[in-house]
């Protein structure tokens, strides 16, 4: 075994040592968030089943956990120049709450982290997150501005009771970028292409220890504005109610009975373009049973939403929609062994799709959206997973629905067809709106994580989605297949810490614009759409390292993008090339 990880250990390094050594430029992805998530599956039988009848001490280091559901199909990683997940792995056991980390890279690129909490009397927690992520852009490639600067700064109180815990955190976001996409056009250097994104988040969450009659509460809300005026409010609340572990005579069956009751009111108005303005308030039931024996188990229920929505703009007088929505939900798991399990069911939803959502999604969209919701009628899937002998753990599935209104994204072309560059920052045929088809989707997805070792951990996920949409004939931007692959190991009596990650995804079919100025002394621009234009697929390869030198002083590196292809995430949005940032941590 020691052999095994003296080889694991010189491989490791001697990739970290030739792919550091290689770098000539480019890109850092981290994403910090206070909201909870649910997270992979861990190597431990307890994760099957969160039991929530436990001391409130037990709760201290994990304030608001949801239990596992479902295992992701494929990674959050956003492909734009800074937005997307922190690929560096974290000390596992050994992490403290207060710490501050700093560094620095190229492209200009600097880092800023930190998070600081204090447990007051009454085990009443208080505590403060910042983090800052500046790049100065491929300035190389473009001759106007494609920097950015990405910043949160957030607090947060946690108190523990008798019955239940509270919390609530407070955020503000910043997302200063440039529509530098610019493609058919070729303006001057000095052209504004600014966007600036503000957003103010207020959540609060109160969990019940035991699961009598109500089970948790929950409030979220968010304010946001932009640099074009654009003023989007939302507030949502769920309440759980339930009744579990009622054992129905001798059998060894026992009843869960649940009952969510959601409430959520968005307001969305745009200033520019058609100025578009949009009113939601939908109210949604979800009662269930669920009966459960060992791993086994059947749930049975349906999900109501009464839905009432209200668009307007400068083309349209207000336009009103009341409706009910029904949606099927039930799921069903076989437990033949741990080490399979058959699983199936069918499911479906109404997501309201709000402005704030789209721009996590595509930050290149016009500030001027038409918005509706995404109707999911249902969701067939069948599915095996298991974990053996705790050393493998995987879940594979494949599905089929039906939809209405799926949201994708439509490439703009100019607004204007004056002959001038004298334009706004939205109107170089640079921006992206959003646009909907009903359809089928097919999807097959699988998740793995592989323990061949104490100090190392391997996964790997992927995912396959295929639309066929009722009028286009592609969608747009969306790629056929997404993966990842991973590793995290450890080293030196845990001192050094390893990681790679590699993100992988197929081309992509988008629409495009070729521009061109026609006319005689009153010239204009014609624009002539591509509707098959395709965007590359990419392989983004990350390495980290972190190394402690002392129990509150660290060192770290991360690379990014290693092969150094400025693919592009939508027509014209280049990401940067390879990149390394080296910092300190600091914990106390």
């Amino acid at each position: 075994m020691n052999k095994k990880i003296q080889l694991l250990s010189i491989l490791f390094l001697g990739i970290s040592s030739v792919a550091f050594s290689q770098i000539k430029e480019e890109k850092l992805v981290l994403n910090k968030k206070r909201e909870p998530e649910v997270k992979k599956i861990e190597k431990k039988k307890t994760s099957v089943e969160t039991i929530k009848n436990y001391p409130p001490e037990e709760k201290s280091q994990n304030p608001v956990k949801y239990s596992i559901t479902d295992v992701p199909a494929v990674s959050d990683f956003k492909t734009s120049t800074i937005q997307g997940e922190d690929v560096a792995p974290k000390f596992e056991g050994t992490a403290q709450n207060n710490y501050v980390q700093f560094g620095m890279g190229n492209y200009g690129k600097i880092l800023l982290d930190g998070n600081v909490s204090k447990t007051l009397e009454n085990k009443f927690e208080v505590g403060a997150d910042v983090h800052l992520l500046s790049t100065s852009g491929l300035k190389k490639d473009y001759d106007w501005k494609s920097k950015q600067t990405s910043a949160t700064i957030g607090a947060f109180l946690n108190s523990y009771g008798e019955k239940g815990k509270f919390n609530i955190n407070a955020e503000y976001g910043l997302n200063n970028y440039n529509y530098y996409g610019i493609y058919a056009l070729q303006p001057s250097g000095d052209v504004d292409l600014k966007q600036k994104v503000n957003q103010f988040k207020v959540n609060g969450y109160y969990d019940f220890y035991s699961n009598e009659i109500l089970n948790d509460v929950r409030v979220k809300s968010s304010f946001l504005k932009d640099h074009f005026d654009a003023q989007e409010n939302q507030v949502s609340i769920l309440a759980n109610l339930s009744k579990h572990a009622v054992e129905l005579g001798k059998s060894g069956i026992n009843l869960n009975a649940d009952l969510g009751v959601g409430l959520e009111a968005v307001k969305t108005d745009f200033e520019i373009g058609n100025k578009n303005s949009s009113n939601f308030f939908n109210t949604s039931l979800v009662p269930k049973v669920t009966f459960r024996k060992g791993e086994s188990y059947l749930t049975l229920g349906s999900s109501f939403s009464f839905l009432n929505a209200k668009n307007s703009n400068i083309q349209m007088e207000q336009m009103k929609n009341n409706k009910t929505y029904w949606f099927p939900q039930a799921e069903f798991q076989v437990a033949a062994a741990k080490e399979f399990k058959f699983y199936g069911g069918v499911d479906g939803g109404l997501k309201l799709n709000t402005y704030g959502d789209l721009l996590q999604a595509n930050p290149y969209i016009i500030s001027d959206q038409y918005l509706k919701p995404t109707e999911t009628k249902y969701h067939f899937y069948v599915g095996l997973r298991g974990d053996i002998d705790e050393t493998l753990k995987y879940d594979f599935s494949a599905g089929f629905g039906k939809m209405k209104d799926i949201m994708f994204f439509k490439a703009n072309t100019l607004f204007d067809n004056v002959y001038t560059l004298n334009r706004s920052a939205y109107d170089f045929a640079n921006t992206f709106t959003a646009v909907y088809d009903d359809g089928n989707v097919s999807d097959i997805k699988g998740s793995v994580q592989y323990f061949p070792l104490e100090n190392l951990m391997i996964d790997g996920e992927v995912r396959f989605t295929k639309y066929n949409l009722k009028n286009f004939e592609n969608i747009y931007n969306v790629p056929l297949l997404n993966a990842s692959i991973g590793a995290k190991y450890t080293m030196l009596d845990k001192k050094l810490l390893l990681g790679f990650k590699g993100i992988f995804a197929s081309d992509r079919t988008t629409n495009s614009y070729a521009i061109e100025g026609v006319g005689g002394p009153n010239m204009i621009f014609q624009s002539t759409e591509n509707t098959n234009d395709k965007v590359g697929g990419y392989a983004d390869l990350n390495l980290s390292a972190e190394y402690k030198i002392h129990k509150n002083f660290s060192i770290f590196a991360l690379g990014n993008n290693l092969l150094s292809s400025k693919y592009q995430t939508y027509k014209g949005y280049k990401v940067l090339g390879a990149q390394i940032l080296g910092g300190v941590k600091i914990t106390f």
